[in-house]
């Protein structure tokens, strides 16, 4: 076969390896609006769910709740009177009804993914894998860190006590 046409259908059988990712820019959220772009996280499909892949820098060391929210968004929305950061993005991410915060690998809120690591440099380079995800149920969505780690359940504190949103992406594709 001539060295053309080889490469060509090499990149044909290539091609839908790399149509299965998603790149979603990240900034921080703040409850004026969409604040500094903070970095990138690449989602990956792979046969055992979705990979995150965070590229993320100048966020506070340690584990932070990370999870896919509802609405296409990350701006800033009043909440009990006063404005919130990326409050436009709404809940986790729950096609299911199931109303309730849980593991990733659960039947809890399809959104709810592993708690994102955070080195002491603040930067997260850390992949998170979602065994029960698939990208076409990203698409559409926003993708959000919490500014405390996240305990996959409603106790002590509800939604894993992640408290404030520090930064968020919307997951287009």
């Amino acid at each position: 076969m001539h060295p053309t046409r080889l490469l060509a259908c090499a990149l044909l059988v290539a091609a839908p390896a790399f149509a299965a990712e998603i790149v979603v820019p990240m900034a921080v959220a703040e409850p004026t609006g969409i604040g500094a772009p903070i970095g990138h996280v690449r989602i990956v499909e792979t046969p055992y769910g979705v990979v995150f892949y965070p590229q993320l820098k100048g966020l506070k060391p340690g584990l932070h709740g990370f999870h896919v929210h509802e609405n296409a968004s990350c701006e800033p929305a009043q909440v009990g009177g006063s404005m919130v950061a990326a409050a436009g993005a709404g809940g986790h991410l729950d096609p299911g009804a199931t109303k309730r915060h849980g593991e990733p690998w659960g039947d809890g809120h399809l959104g709810d993914l592993p708690a994102l690591y955070v080195a002491p440099d603040g930067s997260a380079v850390q992949p998170v894998l979602a065994p029960r995800l698939r990208l076409p149920d990203l698409q559409g969505h926003a993708l959000m860190v919490h500014a405390g780690g996240d305990n996959h359940a409603d106790h002590p504190a509800p939604l894993g006590g992640g408290g404030a949103r520090v930064a968020c992406g919307v997951i287009a594709g």
